[in-house]
Order: structure tokens, then sequence, then C-alpha cells
């Protein structure tokens, strides 16, 4: 005869981490990809039901989010994505035009030559696709592969929660401005895929800080992408 041990279950917590992580990769993929837009509140009941999942799961799930800028606490009035102002969302692009040529400086010298072939066959798949959608999935593992040989984690996990904190308005934009932007998005990342190729610290950090900063001045002067949504 087996007698059951007190105390709690050690599988209890694993199985619980298990079910957070599979919860905020669901919630994750379905703001970047912008089908939950900012604003929008997260109740924990409605997620947990949809999601077959209990609440603990789902409260573990919004933290591990809001630590990655993808949503935010209200004292009462429990989690919802960000929504953002003009100003907020251009001192965000600024701290981007700093820390980003920062990250790439410090990943170059890590970058092995199979991920800088990766990163060209991103860029052509880039300019082989008419579709925004793809374009914005594709724009985001490109650069974010160039700073993933930064070893500084904090400067690393800084920049990918910058990009979650703008990427819905920078899909807004894209939306918005079609094909129009896209020859000169190209060319910047032609650009930055040479100074990559030629490890060259200048200008990598020149070219991605200009990338960065002209697509800001482009987005504040489109102030109606950062009104609120319709109740």
């Amino acid at each position: 005869m087996s007698i059951r041990p007190s105390g709690p279950d050690p599988t209890a917590e694993p199985q619980s981490a298990v079910a957070s992580q599979r919860i905020a990769a669901e919630l994750r993929e379905s703001i970047l990809a912008g089908r939950i837009p900012p604003g929008t509140r997260l109740y924990q009941e409605e997620i947990a039901e949809r999601l077959g999942a209990s609440r603990l799961p789902v409260r573990e799930a919004l933290r591990i989010l809001e630590a990655e800028g993808l949503t935010e606490s209200q004292a009462n009035r429990g989690a919802r994505v960000p929504l953002r102002s003009l100003h907020e969302v251009e001192v965000l692009y600024r701290m981007r035009e700093r820390l980003e040529p920062l990250a790439l400086n410090e990943s170059l010298a890590h970058l092995p030559d199979p991920t800088i072939d990766r990163l060209t066959e991103i860029q052509e798949q880039i300019e082989a696709s008419d579709d925004v959608a793809d374009f914005i999935t594709l724009d985001r593992e490109f650069h974010l592969l160039t700073y993933s040989g930064c070893p500084i984690d904090t400067l690393l996990a800084t920049v990918v929660t910058l990009w979650n904190s703008t990427q819905y308005y920078r899909r807004a934009f894209m939306m918005y401005r079609g094909q129009g932007e896209r020859w000169i998005i190209n060319a910047e990342h032609r650009l930055l895929l040479d100074a990559i190729r030629r490890r060259d610290r200048v200008d990598t950090e020149r070219f991605v800080a200009g990338h960065i900063r002209r697509t800001r001045l482009e987005l504040v002067r489109h102030p109606e992408l950062f009104a609120p949504p319709a109740p």
C-alpha cells in the first residue's frame, strides 16, 4: 500500500508554467499580428474559458506579456493592450534610434556567416512579396536577427520590448502607405546588409539609426494613426 505524500504536488508548478507559456504565446501572436488592437481589455475569465485553462496560468501569462511591453495592468481595471499616444510612440522610436545601433554594434562580431546568409534570404522574401502582413513578419525577423549576436541580455531584451511596444503602429503605417514605402525600405535594408557583411561598425550603426529615424519622422506626420479605436 502506497501513501500519497503530503504537501503540494511537485508536478503542479511545471504544468502551470507550461500552460502560462502556451497562453502567453497565443496572446503574443495575436497582439503582434494586430488581431488584438491597442486599448483592448484582457479579461482573465474570458481568456481562461476560450483557451481551456484556469485563471492562474492566465494571470502569469499576462505578467509575462507585461514584461515584454505587450500588455499593461491598471489598478482595479485589469489588463489591456497599451494604447499609446503619438508622442509616446515618437519617444519609443527615439529610444530605438539610440539603442538598436548599440545592440547591432555588440552583435556584429558574433553573427556567423550562415546568419548573414539568412538575412539575405529574408530580404529576398521581403522583396518578392506584396503582402503587408508578410512584410511586417519578415521585417521583424530581419531586424531582430541582426541583433541576435548581442551578448548583453538586458540590451537585447530592451530592444525586443521596444519593438513590441511600437509594432502595431508600424503595421498601421504600412497598411496606410501600402507599397509607397517599400522601395525605400528595401534600399535601406540592402545598405544595412552590405555593411553587416563588411562587419563595418560605423556604417551599420549609421544605417540602422537612419532607417529608424526616417520611419519615426513619417509616423509623426500621420496623427490619425494614433486616434483611439471606436468604442
